[in-house]
C-alpha cells in the first residue's frame, strides 16, 4: 500500500509532452491518490484526457511491478532480492565487456525519463561502462525535426514559441497530426484560433478528429508530405508572395531552395499527392493572407525515410513567406513522448552530451569530462541509432541494458528485432510494469514512476517542469538513479552516480552550462516558482520563451534554406502490395500501451487493433465491418477487424500501434531510415489486404 506524501501534491501527467499539470490528492483509507484538475498550470489550464485522469490506476500493485525477477535454470522468471538482481546485471554486462570489448554491451532508453534519469543513464553508459553503444526511443519520435531545426535554424526546441501564441496566430497549417486523439488538451488552442478569427489547415491522410475542426483538409497520398510542400512553396513564388526582405535580411541559401522547388509545379504534385491544384492554390491564399502564421509538424511527415528533408520544406515554406523569426510565426514541431524534448538533450542519444552538445566536439567532450571527472580521451565516440542499434542485437550487440522501453511492439519490423532481442547473451530491464520486452529479460528491475518520484520533464514548448513525489513506493521498488547507483558501485565507481534527483539535476546545470540546450540558470525552486522555465537558460537569465526574434543560432545568425527535392517512399506499391499502410495512436491508449492497456476504462474505449479501410476498398475485397482483415507487407503478416469508413483514403489503410499479439501494426512497418535523423519510415509502407 503506498503511503502519501502530503495532503495534495501539484505535479504533472506522466503520458504526452504536454505534460499538464494536474494535483494529486489521497484517498480516504490510503487506497491510493485522485488526480484533481490543476486551473492554474498555463499549458492546459485544468484540461485532462482519459490517459490523464486514470493515471493512478497504473500504481497499483495489481497491475505493476513490486519485486525484482531473475531467470532462473527453468528458464523462468522467479522473484529475487535486489542484492541478487543487481549482482546479476552487473556480472551480466562485465561478463559481456570482459569477453567481447565495451561496444559488445548496449544501454537503450526511453523519452518517458525524466531528465535526470536520462542524464544518468548517458553518463552510466559512457562512465561506467566505456560503450558507445547508447540510444533511446525518442529516435523514433522526433529526430527528423530535430535535424531539420538543427540544419536551418541551427538549435532544436520543439516550438520555439509557447503554446499560448498559437491561438493568436492568422493561420496554422498543421501537418500530420491528430491533436485531437494525440493530445486531446491542446485542441482548445486550434479552436480558440478559429474563434480568434484565424484559420486552420489540416494535411493528414485521415479525416481524424482533429482534420474535422479544419477550415481546409488536404489528404495527400502517405508519403508526399515532401512534394506537397514542395508546391505550396512553388505556388508562393509563382503568385509573388515572397517575403524579399525578410529573404535578404535574415536567410541564405535562398536561390536554390527555389530553384528545387520550381522544379515542383502544381499539376505535377498534384499526381504525386492527389491533392487538386485548385486545393493547392487555397491553402497557399489562407495562409499568405494574414500578417502571421506558422507551421506545426508531427509523425506524419517526420517518421519518413525523407523526414528530415519533409521538414525542410515545411521549415523553407516559412521562411520564404517571412514567416520565422517573429512573434507569432514560425516553424515548431509537436513532440510526441512525456519527455522527448529533454530526453535527447542530455546524453542517451547516440551522438549527443548533455546540454546538447555534439559528442565529436572536442571542446564539448573536455567540459563534460570536467564535470565528470574523467579524461575526454576516455569517451567513446557517436554510436549506433536505434533501430541499427536493435538491429545488432546478438551479434556485435550481445548483452542490453533496457530503461523505459518496448521495442518489441514499438520499434519497426518488430518480428526480427523481437528475435535479436531474444538471441542475446544478456537482457535487463528496468520498468513499472512486464512489458513485451521485459518477459524476454534475464532480470526485471521493478522501478518506480511518476507519482513516486520528483525529477524535471521538459515539454513541447522547451518549459522544463518539476514532477513532485506524492506517494512513497511500495516495498521493493527503487528507482532508475538507486539502480544505476547500485550498478556502478558493482563496478567499482562508488562516486558520481548519486540517488538524489535534485542533486543530479545540480550536477546537469553544471554539465549543460554554455552548451545549446543550457539550463544552468534553472533550478528546482525557480521551476516551481515560475510554472516552469525556458531554456535555453544560462545562469542569471530570465529563460527563452520566444526563440529567434532577433537572430537564430547559427554562426552569423541567419537561417539557412536547404534546397529538398521529392523523391519516393522507400516503398510504393506494386501489384503484390498494391496498398499503403500508415499507422498511429488512438486516444485512449498511448505508445506501445505497456502502461495504459492495463486500465480497465481504457481499454473499454480501446480494447484493441483494428484495421481501418475505405468502404471502396472494402467491397473490393469483400472485407465486412468487425470481420478478421490480414494486413501483409514483406516483413509479416498482421492481423485485426475491419473498421470501414470513407475518412481515410481508398488506396490507404490505417492501424494503431499500441497491441503486441498478432495485430502489431509494427511487425509490417518498415525500417527504412532517414539518411540524416536515422528515422524508420513508420508512416508509410506497402501491403495487400484480404479477409482473414
Amino acid at each position: 500500500m503506498h503511503t502519501p506524501e502530503a495532503a495534495a501534491t501539484d505535479t504533472h501527467c506522466p503520458y504526452c509532452a504536454l505534460q499538464c499539470g494536474m494535483t494529486l490528492r489521497p484517498e480516504p483509507g490510503g487506497a491510493g491518490v485522485a488526480v484533481e484538475e490543476r486551473a492554474d498550470f498555463p499549458v492546459n489550464r485544468g484540461a485532462l484526457c482519459g490517459k490523464g485522469r486514470t493515471a493512478p490506476a497504473v500504481l497499483s500493485s495489481r497491475v505493476r511491478l513490486t519485486e525484482p525477477l531473475v531467470r532462473t535454470h527453468a528458464g523462468r522468471l522467479e522473484p529475487a532480492t535486489w542484492e541478487e538482481a543487481l549482482d546479476a546485471v552487473a556480472e551480466g554486462l562485465a561478463r559481456t565487456g570482459r569477453s567481447y570489448g565495451p561496444d559488445a554491451v548496449g544501454v537503450f532508453g526511453g523519452g518517458g525519463l525524466t531528465n535526470e534519469k536520462a542524464y544518468a543513464l548517458g553518463k552510466f553508459a559512457r562512465v561506467a561502462l566505456r560503450t558507445s553503444q547508447i540510444d533511446y526511443n525518442g529516435r523514433f519520435c522526433m529526430s527528423s525535426a530535430a535535424a531539420a531545426h538543427q540544419r536551418a535554424f541551427g538549435l532544436d526546441r520543439g516550438l520555439p514559441f509557447p503554446l499560448e501564441d498559437i491561438p493568436r496566430t492568422g493561420c496554422v497549417i498543421l501537418v500530420g497530426s491528430n491533436l485531437a486523439e494525440t493530445m486531446p488538451p491542446a485542441l482548445r488552442y486550434l479552436t480558440e484560433l478559429k474563434a480568434n478569427g484565424g484559420t486552420l489547415i489540416v494535411i493528414d491522410p485521415r479525416r481524424t478528429r482533429t482534420a474535422e475542426q479544419a477550415d481546409l483538409h488536404l489528404a495527400p497520398r502517405p508519403g508526399t508530405d515532401l512534394a506537397l510542400a514542395l508546391g505550396l512553396l512553388h505556388l508562393v513564388v509563382a503568385e509573388g508572395r515572397t517575403d524579399e526582405e525578410f529573404i535578404a535580411a535574415r536567410t541564405t541559401g535562398w536561390e536554390e531552395a527555389r530553384a528545387a522547388a520550381m522544379a515542383h509545379w502544381p499539376e505535377l504534385v498534384e499526381r504525386i499527392t492527389g491533392v487538386p491544384v485548385p486545393r493547392l492554390r487555397e491553402a497557399v491564399g489562407m495562409f499568405c493572407a494574414p500578417e502571421s502564421a506558422m507551421v506545426l509538424t508531427a509523425r506524419g511527415p517526420e517518421q519518413q525515410s525523407k523526414g528530415t528533408d519533409t521538414v525542410g520544406a515545411w521549415i523553407n515554406l516559412c521562411l520564404a513567406t517571412g514567416r520565422a523569426g517573429r512573434p507569432l510565426s514560425g516553424y515548431g514541431c509537436l513532440t510526441g513522448q512525456g519527455n522527448g524534448q529533454g530526453g535527447r538533450e542530455h546524453g542517451q542519444k547516440a551522438d549527443q552530451l548533455p546540454g546538447y552538445r555534439k559528442l565529436t566536439d572536442p571542446a564539448a567532450r573536455a567540459h563534460v569530462a570536467e564535470v565528470w571527472g574523467v579524461d575526454p580521451d576516455s569517451l567513446p565516440g557517436p554510436g549506433r541509432s536505434a533501430y541499427e542499434l536493435l538491429d545488432a542485437l546478438g551479434t556485435d550487440v550481445r548483452a542490453l541494458l533496457l530503461m523505459g522501453s518496448n521495442p518489441v511492439v514499438s520499434a519497426p519490423r518488430a518480428a526480427h528485432i523481437e528475435d535479436r532481442i531474444r538471441s542475446l547473451d544478456f537482457l535487463a530491464v528496468a520498468d513499472v510494469v512486464l512489458s513485451e520486452t521485459a518477459a524476454l529479460a534475464d532480470v526485471v528491475l521493478p522501478v518506480t514512476q511518476w507519482a513516486e518520484e520528483t525529477g524535471t520533464t521538459t515539454n513541447l514548448e522547451g518549459r522544463v517542469l518539476l514532477r513532485r513525489r506524492a506517494l512513497t513506493p511500495p516495498p521493493g521498488v527503487r528507482s532508475d538513479l538507486d539502480v544505476l547507483h547500485g550498478l556502478a558501485a558493482r563496478m567499482g565507481i562508488e562516486k558520481g552516480f548519486p540517488t538524489s534527483p535534485e542533486e543530479v539535476f545540480e550536477e546537469l546545470r553544471r554539465a549543460s552550462a554554455g552548451g545549446p540546450a543550457d539550463y544552468s540558470g534553472i533550478s528546482y525552486a525557480r521551476i516551481e516558482a515560475e510554472q516552469g522555465v525556458f531554456w535555453p537558460c544560462p545562469e542569471g537569465s530570465a529563460g527563452t520563451q520566444r526563440l529567434f526574434l532577433d537572430r537564430f543560432a547559427t554562426g552569423d545568425g541567419r537561417a539557412r534554406f536547404v534546397p529538398v527535392s521529392h523523391r519516393d517512399a522507400a516503398e510504393v506499391p506494386d501489384a503484390e502490395y498494391p496498398l499503403l499502410l500508415t499507422t498511429g495512436r488512438v486516444v485512449a491508449q498511448y505508445q506501445s500501451g505497456a502502461q495504459t492497456r492495463r486500465v480497465d476504462e481504457l481499454n473499454a474505449a480501446a480494447p484493441g487493433p483494428f484495421v481501418e479501410l475505405h468502404p471502396r476498398l472494402a467491397a473490393r475485397i469483400g472485407a465486412v465491418d468487425g470481420s478478421p482483415l490480414a494486413v501483409t507487407s514483406r516483413r509479416g503478416r498482421a492481423v485485426a477487424p475491419a473498421r470501414i469508413t470513407d475518412t481515410i483514403r481508398a488506396d490507404t489503410v490505417f492501424m494503431p500501434f499500441h497491441w503486441p499479439g498478432e495485430g502489431r501494426a509494427n511487425t509490417l512497418t518498415n525500417p527504412a531510415l532517414d539518411p540524416i535523423s536515422r528515422m524508420p519510415e513508420f508512416k508509410v509502407c506497402a501491403v495487400r489486404v484480404e479477409p482473414a
